[in-house]
This record gives C-alpha cells, sequence and structure tokens, in this order.
C-alpha cells in the first residue's frame, strides 16, 4: 500500500471527506488529492511534504512517521547536521612554528611605556593642579537644588533572548530548528497543550496548521493573519 493509498484509507475508514480533512489541517483539497494518487509536486518540496503527511494523518487518526519513514526512503532522508559538523573550520588550521622570542624588540616596548607613563603623569599632575573640577554633565537644576539625572536601567543591557510560548487549539504539527539546521523540537502539539521554549539565538519554526496554533515570541503575536497552510517563521532574538 502507497503512502497516498494508506492516508485515503484512513480518511475512509474515520468517515471524513477531503473537505473536513482540509478544514482540519487547513492544507488545500487539490494537495489532498494530490497526495492520495501520490503526487506530491504541488506540496513544495520534500520538507512540507513531510508537514502534509504528519498533519493528514493525525487528522485521519493513523500513526505518520511510519508514512514519513516511506516517503524518505523513496526520496532520501533528511541530511542530519552533527555538532561536530558545526564547530568543524571550514578550512585547516595551521600551526605556526614556535619562533624564539625577540628580546630586543620587547626591551623597546617596555622602554616606550615607562616614558609615556612618565610624561602622563606630569601632564595629569600639571592638569589637576591648574583646572577646576567640572561638574557632572549629568547634574542638572532644578527649584529643589541640584540631583543626578537617573542612568540607564541595567536590564536594558541585559542578554538577548527568545521566548516563544505556542498553544494549539487543535493538533497541529511543529518543527523548531536553529539556524544552522539542528532540531530541537519536531512532533504533534495536541489540541488544549502549551509548549514553552527559551532560546539564546535565531531559530526556524515550522507549523503545519498555523490557523489553530496561537504563537506569542517575547509578548508579541507572531502568525500572520489569514494564514491557512505551512508556514515557517524565522525568529530572532530581542531584548530580555
Amino acid at each position: 500500500m502507497t503512502i497516498g493509498d494508506a492516508l485515503a484509507e484512513g480518511r475512509r475508514q474515520a468517515g471524513m471527506s477531503v473537505s473536513q480533512v482540509s478544514q482540519r489541517t487547513c492544507i488545500r483539497e487539490t494537495i489532498i488529492r494530490g497526495i492520495e494518487r501520490d503526487d506530491f509536486s504541488a506540496c513544495g518540496g520534500d520538507f512540507y511534504v513531510r508537514g502534509h503527511i504528519r498533519s493528514i494523518a493525525g487528522a485521519v487518526g493513523i500513526a505518520p512517521e511510519p508514512l514519513v519513514r516511506d516517503y524518505d526512503a523513496q526520496v532520501g532522508a533528511p541530511q542530519v547536521v552533527t555538532a561536530a559538523d558545526v564547530f568543524q573550520p571550514v578550512t585547516p588550521v595551521k600551526l605556526k612554528e614556535r619562533r624564539r622570542p625577540n628580546w630586543s624588540a620587547a626591551m623597546a616596548v617596555v622602554l616606550v611605556l615607562v616614558v609615556g607613563g612618565y610624561l602622563a603623569f606630569h601632564y595629569f599632575a600639571r592638569s589637576s593642579a591648574g583646572t577646576p573640577v567640572k561638574q557632572d554633565a549629568r547634574v542638572h537644576q532644578s527649584g529643589h537644588g541640584t540631583r543626578p539625572r537617573p542612568s540607564a536601567s541595567p536590564a536594558a543591557h541585559g542578554p538577548r533572548l527568545l521566548h516563544i510560548k505556542l498553544t494549539a487549539t487543535q493538533d497541529s504539527w511543529i518543527e523548531l530548528r536553529t539556524a544552522v539546521g539542528v532540531t530541537i523540537f519536531s512532533g504533534m502539539v495536541y489540541a488544549g497543550t502549551s509548549m514553552n521554549w527559551t532560546e539564546r539565538h535565531a531559530v526556524v519554526m515550522t507549523i503545519g496548521n498555523p490557523a489553530v496554533v496561537r504563537l506569542i515570541v517575547n509578548g508579541k503575536s507572531k502568525i500572520p493573519a489569514g494564514s491557512v497552510s505551512a508556514l515557517t517563521l524565522s525568529l530572532r532574538p530581542g531584548r530580555a
């Protein structure tokens, strides 16, 4: 039995029409009919084919992973990016031969630092003796005397983070990965459940059914209005 046959049979056993599956997954009916005929040309690429297979299988109540494995066997499984691949240098690093220290150059540098420090000390000593100390430019006048201006809040200089909260009102397939392709999460988020992530670097999120998902990133909604088919978003950190 092919992938399309399995999905079509699952839909019939669930007593659902193509229109009902389309309404539940927000995948166009023409794409669903094509997938049931094993025609994946309208999906937009292997990544979206896998997402559509998972969404349709979840909607009709059959396990999606065996079908995804069958598809990977046909077109080739996606390449897994390992940590060693990410941090491996593009070009080999050549180690320089150890050289004997140049003592003449070192002595010259020390001499320059000593002379420079001596001149700087005398310059600032004369400046301090003859020049009145200026008031801090941040102090301003008011009716009740002088008071310093408030400095910037330390929180404004905190680390840049991504606070992600995803809530599903219906079942939807979700994948979250780093900008270099390392998978953080991949699977179904079921109706009535929420998931939270906190990341320090940019990530890419793909949502199989964005119409039934609420995505809040750093306090702001990130799903464009009217999104009905599989959606891919690039998310970058903001101030914590």
